[in-house]
This record gives structure tokens, sequence and C-alpha cells, in this order.
């Protein structure tokens, strides 16, 4: 599997993940003051989600740098 395809199902997945614990982390709330960990359980796949956001948004403009048509573009 290449890179790209790899990053990208587990930015998916991470996506999933992400979502469930924010969701936890509300009906936490709704018990009173949640523990810390459960408050900070989004940080983790948010912040991988951030950088495979960025790898996965600055793929087609790598991809085009490398195979030169972006130099024929700026002309």
């Amino acid at each position: 599997m290449k890179p790209g395809k790899w990053i990208r199902q587990s930015h998916r997945w991470l996506s999933m993940l992400f979502t469930l614990t924010v969701l936890a982390n509300f009906a936490a709330m709704t018990r009173g003051q949640p523990p810390a960990w459960i408050t900070y359980s989004p940080l983790l796949p948010l912040f991988l989600l951030t950088f495979s956001g960025l790898y996965l948004f600055a793929l087609p403009y790598v991809g085009k740098r490398r195979s030169g048509r972006f130099a024929t573009e700026l002309e």
C-alpha cells in the first residue's frame, strides 16, 4: 500500500475516533464535571489529524513539483 493511501485511510479512522471522543466528552458533561482523562481524550486524535491532514493537503503540490509540471505552469 502506498504511503498516501495508508495515511488517507488512517486519517478517516482518526476522524471517526475523534468524533466518538468528542461525543463521549459531551455525554460525560451531562453528568457533571467529567474526569480529566475524558476531557483531554480528543486531543490525541486531533493532534494526529492535524499532521495527517497537513500531509494530505500538501501531497498534490509536492507531486506537481516532482513531476516538473509546477515549473511549466508558472511560465
